[in-house]
């Protein structure tokens, strides 16, 4: 068991999504060292089980578990509500889980897969816990992009690709759509009760996109992974986002590598910022 030295987490609560497995599981294992209650979510319960067992095993803290698949909207509403039910308070979300495809899925609910799972998932998510985050005020909304959102374009006219779809462009449209939902989401709370960030956490060695990887990936991946950082690295900047007390009252950044930056020119804009607010409000009501 690892000791907490730190401990600067003790009495807080963490869910992180996506928690069974690489950037998310190194997430939740940082946190919960440093004194965190730690929730993590995942398709597979034998998996994120699994995955608990380890975090506890080097941290000795307490880690709940919470199983739904969130490419479905139904699955999302039924998380929020056991973790409502289990989680007295939730002083950070970290919205970690997402996903690339390189061919076109349809979730449950009919809508293309990356940008349900990227953006819409995460979106509703926030939205069903803000007011446990408030309860449990001062907290903070930490969201995972990419560096994709550089090449990143909202194609308002076809945001499901149903006219044409790239796994690329899917994928960086949903970072996109990372980073100006976290932007609105600064806006719309204000500052001093609920902070939220973005960050890019490099290119990190995982089985990330494995179910339908692109030829390219087949080919260059392998040949790249020893150049890539590990999951614990990766995971540094959430951690970061999550714990540090300097940014307790940060927020509508963006981060990389522990410190904030500027993203695309495009993020900024407000307009489309609102735009895609108001469309995620329409997707995901019922």
């Amino acid at each position: 068991m690892t000791t907490n030295r730190e401990g600067r987490m003790t009495g807080r609560t963490v869910l992180v999504t996506g928690g069974t497995g690489g950037i998310g599981k190194a997430t939740a294992t940082g946190l919960a060292i440093l004194g965190a209650r730690v929730a993590i979510t995942g398709r597979d319960r034998a998996r994120a089980e699994a995955a608990a067992a380890e975090i506890r095993t080097r941290s000795g803290a307490l880690v709940d578990v919470f199983v739904a698949d969130l490419s479905s909207q139904s699955e999302v509403r039924r998380l929020a509500a056991a973790v409502l039910a289990e989680l007295p308070r939730i002083d950070v979300l970290v919205n970690n889980v997402g996903g690339y495809w390189d061919t076109r899925h349809l979730t449950a609910d009919g809508l293309e897969r990356t940008f349900a799972l990227n953006h819409l998932a995460p979106f509703l998510l926030t939205h069903l816990l803000l007011d446990r985050l408030e309860d449990s005020a001062p907290a903070r909304v930490v969201t995972v992009s990419s560096s994709a959102q550089a090449s990143g374009r909202i194609d308002f006219g076809d945001l499901q690709g149903e006219q044409s779809y790239s796994g690329a462009a899917a994928y960086s449209q949903s970072k996109l759509a990372n980073l100006l939902f976290s932007y609105e989401l600064a806006r719309r709370v204000g500052s001093g009760h609920i902070t939220a960030n973005a960050l890019h956490p490099g290119v990190v060695s995982t089985s990330f996109g494995a179910e339908d990887p692109s030829g390219v990936q087949r080919m260059v991946v392998p040949f790249l992974r020893p150049f890539m950082r590990s999951a614990a690295k990766g995971a540094m900047t959430s951690i970061h986002l999550a714990s540090a007390p300097a940014l307790s009252r940060v927020t509508g950044g963006f981060f990389t590598n522990g410190r904030p930056g500027r993203s695309s020119v495009r993020s900024y804009d407000e307009v489309a910022a609102g735009r895609l607010w108001g469309i995620s409000e329409e997707l995901v009501a019922g």
